[in-house]
């Protein structure tokens, strides 16, 4: 569990704007091209997923956990579903896949979607998850969902130290709440912009 290093998600940051969506595919598509992506066949999927969160207004980025041990890899029948060591990530060999099914009825948090795909193979249906940016983390790059994340809903980094840091956010605010006292803690600069610019649409609204 040393130096883990994974997405932690702060669902209650999120916004719904699901550019993290649109990040996840672009990365996956073929010419990693935002543009030219949209007309690739098949059309890049992403494998992060924005629902609606349990309030108004509210939503919840959800993607693949990489458990360890994981449902889906143990419950593969092919071995398409397999964890690569030096990453710790459960990847998915599109070659082994028969789109069973299997990997998605075990998932604990309905990660595993299936999609056409063409990766130097005839294009055919099979299980599409989260790889962790695999690709982009050899290159010294973060995972494209939080490179897009404008609010730290999606963060990444050592798990531990993520979960030790969002502690002392959560006590920042339990406390402030109990003692009438203002949070010390200062929201991210991202979050900031956002509001500004609310502001500012606000105002530009009431003079129209």
């Amino acid at each position: 569990m040393a130096n883990m290093q994974t997405v932690f998600i702060n669902p209650e940051r999120c916004i719904g704007c699901r550019q993290c969506e649109f990040a996840c595919a672009v990365a996956h598509s073929r010419s990693k091209n935002p543009a030219l992506a949209l007309a690739e066949e098949p059309v890049p999927k992403s494998r992060i997923h924005v629902s609606p969160g349990w309030a108004y207004n509210t939503s919840v980025p959800s993607r693949c956990r990489h458990c360890n041990p994981a449902p889906c890899e143990q419950v593969c029948p092919t071995g398409a579903m397999a964890r690569d060591s030096s990453h710790d990530l459960v990847l998915v060999d599109a070659h082994r896949c028969i789109a069973c099914a299997m990997c998605a009825m075990v998932c604990p948090f309905d990660a595993v979607t299936f999609h056409a795909q063409a990766d130097g193979m005839p294009t055919r249906v099979v299980a599409t998850k989260c790889d962790g940016c695999i690709e982009r983390l050899e290159n010294g790059q973060e995972p494209a969902c939080v490179e897009a994340c404008k609010v730290d809903a999606l963060v990444f980094g050592d798990l531990n130290t993520l979960i030790a840091a969002d502690r002392l956010r959560v006590s920042d605010a339990m406390l402030a709440a109990t003692t009438s006292k203002a949070p010390t803690g200062e929201p991210p600069a991202s979050v900031s912009g956002w509001r500004v610019w609310g502001e500012s649409a606000a105002h530009i609204s009431e003079e129209i």
